[in-house]
């Protein structure tokens, strides 16, 4: 991406390393540029809203780097072969399983999960990364990496060939193994040398056909997960480069475990990316966010009951990305109706030129965003900010839409392209249509013209029955009432 920078200068931008646990300036490894790799989905089923908070995140990330004048290249990975159902390095491949059990193409299931995953990122208005690194085009790749690494790092067992931890400097250090903070969980498994060892090929178990397999120098099968983001990474940005992101989970071992073999790729202590970040998790009280409970929180059962998906982006605003975040139907409710409100705060100034900010109240906040959203992206206090110059009154236009413009380029609701009427979204359940609720207000106001009330309150009655909201006096006229 080479989107045109709206501040080059202002408060020095600071990232938390969570390889170091502290703050740091970024100082970017290729001068004017940004280099981020961010680990996508696995793609056997689809993502559920916990999963969705890793990419809004790496978004935000993304447009400040942009505002803070970067040129950015971002990469985004989709698993479609590799990624085990337990992160510890055991289980089924988690494509073989779903194809197996669904009785389709692993292909297909991949290409579905995929374009689902895509439509998701398209309705949280995340931008497009540079490069989407699909991990069975890289296959012959992770062959030469692994060949590269395999006689002074790993070993071979019946199963496949196994990264010996132990060979490199520091392993888990990112997750603090070894001390008492330390967040490793990796059960023993028969025939490693250690129990951390991590496999860097699969080989197919004698008798059995994967629907993904190759051939490579360890017999055929399938390359391990940890391998593939190595790869992807260094043939798309080169080793080092700037940011790594994912879900704070990935710190325990996944990463951990890239670490290690770009150490061991590198022939150094390099783990590959300077600075690592990671968001923590979103967090649902009644257990559904998981995807083997059947209906899991998906962004689509968040749309069929009448919730904007904006609404969402929203919500993982309000908190630091490194904050735990519940979610809960009324934590929504909530964000929307502040959607709201920010949309229709901006509706007056959307359709006047932007002018130059001059007015010394509006860079005075924009001073403020800059150095919010440079402290470790304040998303919070940035939203705080965004609503101050909203409420601004007796100001330039011009002025105040380029100043909403700024601040909304890097948190990315859209508020400038998003009209009031498209927050509102039919629930799934609604038993009336938009069009006979028209014509049921229709009625109502020829009943209050003609000073019916009785008529006009039954019709309002019927409304609210229906699930509708009525609202006198308001140009958009009704809304849907929402709750779980």
């Amino acid at each position: 991406m080479t989107d045109t920078p709206a501040s080059a200068s202002g408060a020095p931008l600071r990232l938390f390393n969570s390889l170091t646990r502290q703050l740091e300036p970024f100082a970017p490894v290729h001068p004017g540029e940004a280099r981020v790799y961010s680990c996508g989905p696995t793609v056997y089923n689809y993502p559920h809203i916990g999963n969705m908070r890793a990419y809004v995140f790496a978004d935000t990330l993304g447009r400040t780097l942009t505002y803070k004048g970067y040129k950015l290249t971002h990469v985004i990975n989709i698993t479609d072969v590799g990624h085990l159902t337990d992160d510890a390095d055991a289980g089924e491949d988690k494509l073989e399983k779903a194809a197996a059990e669904r009785a389709q193409s692993i292909w297909d299931i991949a290409r579905h999960y995929t374009e689902a995953y895509w439509a998701d990122i398209k309705a949280l208005n995340i931008r497009q990364p540079a490069h989407w690194s699909i991990a069975t085009d890289y296959v012959p790749q992770m062959i030469d990496f692994a060949k590269a690494i395999a006689d002074k790092h790993c070993y071979e067992l019946d199963s496949g060939l196994y990264f010996d931890t132990t060979s490199v400097a520091d392993y888990g250090r990112l997750a603090r193994h070894g001390t008492d903070e330390g967040e490793s969980r990796i059960d023993p498994v028969d025939g490693k040398r250690h129990p951390a060892d991590f496999a860097i090929w699969r080989k197919t178990p004698p008798g059995e056909t994967r629907q993904m397999e190759w051939d490579s120098p360890w017999g055929r099968g399938a390359p391990g997960w940890h391998l593939e983001c190595s790869v992807m990474s260094e043939a798309l940005l080169g080793f080092p480069f700037d940011i790594h992101t994912g879900g704070i989970d990935h710190r325990e071992i996944h990463h951990p475990n890239e670490i290690a073999q770009n150490q061991a790729h590198s022939c150094s202590a390099d783990s590959g990316a300077r600075v690592w970040m990671h968001n923590n998790f979103l967090v649902e009280r009644s257990g559904k966010m998981s995807k083997s409970s059947g209906e899991f929180l998906r962004l689509q059962l968040l749309i069929d009951k009448g919730y904007h998906p904006l609404a969402y982006r929203l919500m993982c605003l309000q908190a630091h990305y490194r904050s735990e975040l519940e979610f809960s139907w009324e934590g929504l409710g909530a964000a929307l109706t502040r959607l709201k409100r920010l949309v229709m705060g901006v509706a007056p100034v959307r359709d006047i030129p932007a002018a130059a900010v001059e007015d010394r109240r509006l860079t005075d906040l924009l001073d403020k965003f800059d150095t919010a959203i440079s402290d470790d992206l304040n998303t919070a206090v940035a939203l705080t900010l965004l609503e101050d110059v909203i409420a601004m009154k007796k100001i330039d236009a011009g002025q105040k839409r380029a100043a909403i413009g700024t601040i909304d380029a890097v948190l990315g609701v859209g508020l400038l392209d998003l009209p009031r009427e498209a927050l509102r979204i039919c629930p799934k359940i609604a038993a009336i249509t938009g069009e006979e609720i028209e014509a049921a207000l229709a009625r109502r106001k020829e009943a209050r013209a003609a000073k019916d009330f009785a008529t006009s309150d039954k019709l309002r009655d019927e409304l609210i029955a229906a699930g509708v909201e009525v609202m006198d006096g308001d140009p958009l006229g009704w809304d849907w009432r929402l709750g779980e």
